[in-house]
């Protein structure tokens, strides 16, 4: 009787063991075939990739170079400006480095800058361009910035910062550590797309634009983040501009963040009064650009940004 037991528990164990096998391989075969996926099919990933390479060789301008600026921002940069045509018009005030995420913010950017500096990068102005909204929501991009923008360490800080219960720490540092814990909602939304016609406007639907605080509490969140950014460059050698795209029905929201720019000692560019653009220049959810739009923004900018870079305080950091 006691030999049967003995053999029962030997077999269940053996199974067992098979079961982990089993599992182990399927684990490491899902996650090779999500980096395959992800650096053969992923626009997204290829394009920020190549900015991010690019951007973390930045180094200050010799004599007679033009000022190096890094660029970084969300889809209302991505879709606002014409990077080409402002590289154009541009190219003998300054050397333009943009990097653009997606659905990203101020936490985004204060740790990819943070990654950015630590590998090397050494722009001579940072421009930081994500938009009132989302410069103040308290969030991060699930999917590649954990993987791109973010070490272990820096996962834990925002983690901290954002005040992540257990479960939600866990997601980060899985995203941090596997590709396919980190784009498998770019999976899911790509299957979708090809499933579901239009479903992309079915997202305007569903993802409603971050909302705006007003008055003291509008100050009490934006100047500690702007000091915050303005220190982190200060530190590395270069001098921050906060830039502010239009969107539709902005204006309010635009003066607060003008005012906090102000008091944090950030400045500020806002090439184009929101009053200016009417509905016909935005994409349907009224936040995004259109073709037409993008080109007033992108030639309005190059006019406005040159003269901020090339200032006294900007060569005081060369």
């Amino acid at each position: 009787m006691r030999l049967s037991i003995s053999d029962s528990k030997s077999t269940a164990l053996a199974y067992a063991k098979i079961l982990v096998g089993i599992c182990a391989v399927l684990m490491i075969a899902i996650e090779i075939s999500s980096i395959y996926l992800l650096k053969h099919d992923s626009l997204t990933y290829a394009r920020v990739s190549r900015q991010y390479d690019e951007a973390v060789k930045t180094r200050p301008a010799g004599p007679g170079e033009p000022p190096c600026v890094l660029m970084v921002g969300n889809s209302l940069l991505l879709q606002g400006v014409k990077v080409d045509r402002l590289q154009a018009l541009t190219s003998a005030s300054m050397r333009i480095y943009p990097v653009f995420l997606e659905a990203t913010g101020y936490y985004d950017w204060l740790y990819g800058l943070r990654r950015l500096f630590r590998e090397g990068a050494r722009p001579q102005v940072v421009v930081v361009g994500v938009g009132v909204n989302y410069f103040l929501e308290n969030g991060v991009r699930q999917d590649y910035a954990p993987m791109l923008f973010f070490d272990a360490r820096d996962t834990l800080a925002v983690a901290s910062d954002l005040h992540l219960d257990r479960t939600a720490t866990s997601n980060l540092l899985l995203a941090h550590s596997s590709t396919f814990w980190d784009t498998r909602s770019a999976i899911r939304t790509q299957i979708l797309r090809r499933v579901v016609p239009h479903v992309e406007d079915l997202f305007l639907l569903v993802n409603s634009r971050p909302a705006v605080p007003e008055g003291r509490e509008f100050e009490e969140i934006a100047i500690p983040r702007l000091r915050r950014l303005r220190e982190l460059c200060e530190a590395h050698g270069a001098k921050l501009i906060l830039l502010v795209p239009p969107t539709l029905s902005s204006e309010s929201a635009v003066n607060q963040m003008a005012y906090a720019a102000h008091t944090a000692g950030v400045e500020i560019s806002v090439p184009i009064d929101p009053t200016a653009l009417s509905a016909k220049f935005y994409q349907p959810d009224g936040m995004h650009l259109n073709p037409e739009g993008a080109v007033l923004f992108t030639s309005a900018l190059a006019k406005d940004l040159p003269g901020r870079v090339l200032t006294n305080d900007t060569l005081a950091f060369r």
